[in-house]
């Protein structure tokens, strides 16, 4: 599985996500995928997968299927993301 998270670093939402992504690695062990929307690959992401709202978190299989995603604020729980890391 590979979950990434976008989101734009330079937003009113940054704090919120590197709070949650640092929660994350530390309930979990496990690293998040990091992705910015204004980056090549962040775009092509962005409009393969049809995110339009940030921030937003993908759940894929390991050949690129979407599985889940949570879009916007709030955003979900560690457990339920933690789901789809194996």
């Amino acid at each position: 599985m590979r979950i990434v998270v976008v989101y734009r670093s330079e937003s009113d939402h940054a704090r919120e996500v590197t709070d949650f992504l640092r929660d994350f690695s530390r309930q979990t062990g496990e690293v998040l995928e990091e992705m910015n929307p204004d980056s090549r690959e962040g775009n092509n992401f962005c409009e393969v997968y049809d995110i339009v709202e940030y921030p937003t978190i993908v759940a894929l299989s390991n050949t690129g299927q979407m599985q889940n995603m949570w879009r916007g604020r709030p955003l979900p729980t560690i457990s339920e993301v933690s789901f789809y890391v194996q």
